[in-house]
């Protein structure tokens, strides 16, 4: 068996909980801790940790503790760490919703998670009534007021001096929805001890600074924004400002005012560093590290992100269901294309997916993960759960890898979403990025459409920088040198934007309707 394993050692385990570990270094209770970026709005370390504590305090009279789901269906708000961290200090288990859902996706999620409060935001009020209808729901509360909810000041109570005893290893503390490998939304349980392992883990790779501001306009509801921005940078006695949603101005203007040193991003925020004309407006001299996530970064694109504003282009890989980082790239060790190293405590595997043998440096297979911040399971679906966690503690990413001599990992694309042409493999990833190395090009997707001669064939979907006039000839001319004959797209469609999640991903499936539309 072929282990690969971290170059940084590892963390020593940690008995505390998520919001103990983040109160540890908190800092003085009169230092600015989060700043809402479009109103300026601050609050100071001592009000997050004073309405944490009587959240909790309120939960707690009601009954909520251990066993009992708190549901968040907030945007990017300084309230959203008091909300999330009210739950857990509580003793709560939480499950985030994201907020651009329709009821039917929310009445999914409070189904499964069993949960019985949902916190929001009036704007939302519409949606969660009646994605609340027959759930387990039985009070909704807003930051505000709005018909047919309460007021989430109603919730809070005398404040809870300590945390609600739980047991770190084996209690669920929230549950992210993911697709996963395969298939619908899925409640990926994650425990204290994931979130507290994947902090130290990251932290020890990427050290965030006491006093140090970052932009969190990435979801808290989701794992990436949750983990690496906001407990991460709270945790380390530094700052997050928030955004409700993106915008590429005030992201720019906030990165520019706050002085910020490192800035997380996903890959359509960095093709807008690299190549939008707006970013020439600011000063981001401050910058000094730019940090992808969520899916690949192609080399051109990362070469040209550092050309255009001289900081550097780092990345990391994880999933939810991994806290979520199982690899990043440590200061100023980054190799463009790579998502960067084990993170210390931390194994890893290649696997090829069709003999279950191990491979070895330079060989791709499918990526297997071991480590404290892998997840317990997927709630209600041990048939998933048994696909995915392997005897020994084995998690399948589902993603094609391989990793070089010296350790650094390069993510080669989905393993349900490699194309087969004439049995040759093609990821999308590799031809998106010579596709958005092409003069004029925006942004790109490629998928795999089916084709009665070679199984499968790459189709291309691509937007126009504005202004351009790139053609089907002039993409075909820029990827006839740069990639084998059967890579090639087969079609190119030109249209106005590439569907993606919230985190950044690709909607492939959105792509291939609109083939067969």
């Amino acid at each position: 068996m072929t282990i690969f394993t971290s170059p940084f050692g590892a963390v020593a385990a940690s008995d505390l909980t998520i919001t103990e570990r983040v109160f540890q270094h908190l800092g003085d209770r009169d230092r600015d801790a989060m700043i809402d970026g479009p109103s300026g709005r601050r609050l100071t370390a001592g009000q997050l940790a004073d309405g944490t504590r009587a959240l909790a305090g309120g939960l707690s009279q009601r009954g909520f503790g251990p066993g009992r789901v708190v549901a968040i269906m907030l945007p990017n708000l300084p309230e959203f760490f008091i909300c999330f961290h009210g739950a857990a200090w509580a003793g709560a288990t939480i499950t985030t919703v994201n907020p651009t859902y329709t009821a039917a996706e929310l009445r999914h999620q409070l189904n499964d998670s069993g949960a019985e409060i949902l916190i929001t935001i009036p704007a939302f009020a519409e949606t969660a009534i009646a994605g609340a209808e027959g759930t387990r729901v039985r009070a909704i509360h807003t930051l505000g007021e709005a018909p047919g909810t309460l007021p989430l000041s109603e919730l809070f109570g005398p404040p809870l001096a300590d945390q609600v005893a739980v047991d770190v290893m084996n209690d669920t503390l929230v549950m992210p929805y993911s697709s996963g490998t395969t298939g619908l939304p899925k409640g990926v349980m994650l425990t204290h001890r994931n979130l507290v392992a994947n902090l130290d883990q990251v932290q020890s790779m990427r050290p965030v600074e006491p006093g140090e501001w970052t932009v969190g306009f990435l979801p808290f509801f989701h794992i990436y924004g949750m983990t690496v921005i906001m407990n991460l940078f709270l945790a380390a006695g530094a700052g997050v400002i928030t955004m409700p949603r993106f915008d590429l101005e005030l992201f720019l203007r906030l990165l520019q005012d706050h002085r910020t040193k490192q800035a997380f991003v996903v890959p359509p925020v960095a093709l807008a560093l690299a190549k939008h004309p707006m970013v020439d407006q600011y000063d981001l001299s401050a910058l000094r590290h730019v940090f992808s996530g969520a899916a690949p970064l192609g080399a051109p694109l990362s070469q040209a992100l550092e050309a255009r504003i001289g900081a550097r282009s780092e990345q990391g890989y994880g999933m939810t269901e991994m806290s979520p980082a199982s690899h990043a790239t440590a200061f100023d060790r980054g190799r463009h294309g790579s998502a960067g190293q084990v993170v210390p405590s931390t194994e890893c595997r290649i696997v090829d997916p069709e003999s279950g043998r191990d491979l070895g440096p330079g060989e791709e297979g499918e990526l297997w993960v071991r480590g404290p911040q892998v997840m317990k399971g997927y709630l209600n679906n041990p048939e998933a759960t048994a696909a995915t966690l392997l005897p020994g503690g084995w998690l399948r990413t589902g993603d094609i890898a391989a990793f070089d001599e010296d350790g650094y990992l390069f993510i080669r694309d989905r393993l349900k979403e490699l194309i087969k042409v004439k049995g040759f493999q093609v990821a999308p990833a590799e031809v998106e990025a010579e596709l958005l190395s092409c003069p004029g090009i925006a942004d790109a997707a490629v998928v795999g459409v089916p084709d009665d001669e070679a199984g499968e064939v790459p189709v291309a979907f691509l937007v126009r920088a504005p202004g351009a006039a790139t053609g089907a000839a002039e993409i075909a001319d820029h990827l006839s040198a740069r990639l084998a004959h059967y890579k090639l797209p087969r079609a190119v469609h030109f249209i106005d934007a590439i569907p993606k999640s919230a985190s950044g991903k690709i909607l492939r499936r959105m792509l291939r309707q609109g083939l067969t539309a």
